[in-house]
């Protein structure tokens, strides 16, 4: 039987390419290796080999490719944790490719990235997306990150303030100390953050979905159960991340943050309510701001999708005003 998940993503790879970006693998490290949506100007293939002798030199250099360095200023989507790069941003793309070039990687054990090195922090998530985007020549960027993604922008943040200009954060925290996963996962009704990010059955994706979003959504369960099959993929070394996600609380501080950070929260979020945001906002100090939209949950990029463009090109458009008025 098809897999209904699985057969729509030729469509949505065409209305990505459509919208300006194609997949594009970097290698970070050896045994390490990022697949990155790029924008489609960027991409050079190079020459084929004109010689008629056959090897296998020969046949590999065919269709190789090399990027150039993008010519608008930058924004990177960072997916979240039940899903890989494009499938999160679907609706966010094509709205910025105009005035932006939009880079949308997959992290580490989503997508076609991959790693062998055994640290599961966000930190390396960070560092390895900080090494792909400097080999594809960018030199600045605007991060939008989305829960799992939000943390690994915050840590990207701190690391590199010379490659990151301005972060926009929604459903997400600045680390996932002991004392906030446990309150959360209590709150919730879930036992451990696998049991509620990696569900392995019907009930369990349903279970997600509910907490996820504000509106009551239906799928039928053969739904759930193709998207358990395609998106829940690399499980044991997603439970990896999931463990090396958590921090201790006493060991915790607040970076200070040069950049702008901009909040962009639904006001149903389940996960990481209204009011943790909030607090996050005054804890960061002066650069931070904080908009809320109504009547959607941790989903909102996809709930209310419009209305989040709206508001994400807003933000952009103050710190590129020369280029929002072209």
């Amino acid at each position: 039987m098809v897999n209904l998940v699985a057969a729509q993503r030729p469509l949505l790879h065409a209305l990505m390419k459509m919208a300006g970006i194609v997949p594009h693998t970097v290698e970070i490290q050896a045994g390490t290796i990022m697949n990155i949506w790029v924008p489609s100007e960027t991409i050079i293939k190079k020459p084929k080999k004109s010689n008629k002798t056959t090897s296998p030199t020969a046949a590999a250099d065919d269709g190789d490719t090399k990027t150039t360095k993008p010519s608008k200023p930058v924004v990177v989507l960072v997916h979240g944790f039940a899903a890989e790069g494009i499938v999160t941003w679907q609706f966010q793309v094509g709205a910025l490719t105009k005035k932006y070039s939009v880079y949308v990687p997959d992290l580490l054990f989503f997508g076609g990235s991959i790693t062998d090195n055994p640290d599961r922090s966000p930190t390396f998530q960070a560092e390895c997306l900080a090494k792909g985007l400097r080999k594809l020549g960018i030199e600045r960027c605007t991060l939008v990150g989305f829960s799992y993604g939000g943390m690994v922008a915050f840590k990207m943040a701190e690391m590199y303030p010379d490659l990151v200009e301005a972060v926009v954060i929604s459903g997400s925290i600045l680390a996932m100390t002991d004392s906030i996963s446990s309150s959360t996962l209590e709150g919730l009704g879930f036992s451990s953050s696998s049991e509620l990010l990696l569900p392995t059955s019907v009930d369990g994706c349903k279970a997600l979905l509910k907490v996820a979003a504000h509106k009551k959504l239906w799928f039928p369960d053969r739904l759930h159960r193709d998207f358990l099959e395609v998106m829940f993929n690399n499980r044991k070394e997603r439970g990896e991340l999931l463990e090396g996600l958590v921090v201790s609380t006493k060991d915790t501080t607040i970076p200070n943050f040069p950049q702008k950070i901009h909040l962009l929260w639904g006001e149903n979020d389940q996960i990481f309510n209204l009011e943790l945001a909030q607090n996050m906002k005054e804890q960061l100090g002066d650069n931070a701001t904080f908009q809320g939209i109504k009547k959607a949950g941790h989903l909102v990029h996809l709930e209310r999708p419009c209305l989040y463009n709206k508001c994400l090109k807003e933000f952009l458009a103050t710190l590129h005003a020369d280029e929002a008025k072209k």
